[in-house]
């Protein structure tokens, strides 16, 4: 539609308000940085939820690890002390083997010993293990110094050692001494040699008489 103007004034423009922008830009920029930092705690918070899973879980593995090396660690020592008693029977059963075979021998060797030797007799004697304690009585130190020197040369025997030699003060009718020694054991792989026994003397038989000659008739 035309407007005509009839009264022939200018009609005077309308003036418009001016936009005031600069109290609008300091708002727009803080809720930008909110934004950014909410986007970034967000990131950051994120990350960190997945390295914390992350660590959790290699600590859930850690533990079932640990779980079966301690089951593993206890098997371990168990069959440690099953190998211990095994060793144990296995060295009293060859102990017991070795003292049976040897036993013999032993006993054979030392009552040789003790027959060539003049004037000494035993009492007691022990063995543990390889160790041999022997006590006796003899009438004379010398006795029980030619007893220690025919163990020595057996070859059965070695570190012989007396441990005490002192007179029989009880019995005063004979001079007698008693005496205490030790040895250690140590047969020879081909077994002992034991001296012959001295073979005694044969009695000389007496001749037949001879034969008287028949008379004549």
């Amino acid at each position: 539609m035309i407007r005509i103007n009839l009264l022939g004034q200018i009609r005077p423009k309308a003036s418009r308000r001016p936009v005031d922008t600069g109290a609008a830009l300091p708002a727009l920029f803080i809720g930008a940085g909110l934004l950014l930092g909410v986007l970034v705690l967000g990131f950051l918070f994120y990350s960190w939820q997945q390295q914390l899973n992350a660590e959790n879980s290699k600590i859930k593995t850690l533990q079932a690890q640990k779980t079966d090396l301690e089951s593993i660690k206890q098997q371990v020592e168990s069959f440690d002390k099953q190998k211990q008693v095994l060793q144990q029977r296995v060295s009293t059963i060859e102990q017991l083997q070795h003292d049976r075979t040897g036993g013999q021998d032993l006993l054979d060797m030392v009552a040789n010993t003790v027959s060539r030797t003049e004037n000494l007799w035993l009492t007691t004697m022990t063995r543990k293990g390889t160790n041999l304690s022997i006590e006796g009585s003899s009438a004379s130190v010398n006795a029980v110094a030619n007893f220690i020197t025919a163990l020595k040369r057996s070859g059965y025997f070695q570190k012989v050692e007396i441990k005490e030699t002192k007179q029989d003060d009880k019995n005063t009718a004979v001079q007698t001494f008693n005496f205490q020694l030790s040895a250690e054991i140590t047969p020879p792989q081909t077994g002992p040699t034991i001296p012959a026994q001295p073979r005694a003397a044969n009695t000389p038989t007496k001749a037949a008489p001879a034969a008287t000659p028949a008379k004549k008739g």
